[in-house]
């Protein structure tokens, strides 16, 4: 389920990046973006707890430690990429 999430907030991205380049309103891609981020990350979470709750040591010794860092990385990455038309939108005012 994460994984479609995440792809879904890929594509929502994509299109705020694109709706900002063709200079319409693009503030509900964004909102969609971030938004399917954040059920990206809570997705990955129920997976987790899953693990834990069958007590599946080697998945969780396997696949966190690396999930971490690229669910830091990739969050990282979706906000600054969905708030760039913002912060480009107010550079230009100045």
């Amino acid at each position: 389920m994460w994984l479609i999430l995440g792809l879904i907030a890929i594509a929502a991205t994509s299109i705020n990046l694109y709706m900002y380049k063709a200079g319409k309103d693009y503030k509900l891609a964004m909102a969609l973006g971030l938004s399917f981020t954040a059920l990206t990350l809570c997705g990955e979470y129920s997976l987790i707890s899953e693990w834990v709750e069958v007590k599946d040591w080697a998945a969780l010794e396997d696949v966190v430690p690396g999930m971490e860092r690229v669910l830091w990385f990739l969050t990282s990455a979706s906000i600054l990429l969905n708030i760039a038309p913002i912060l480009l939108e107010r550079k230009g005012k100045k």
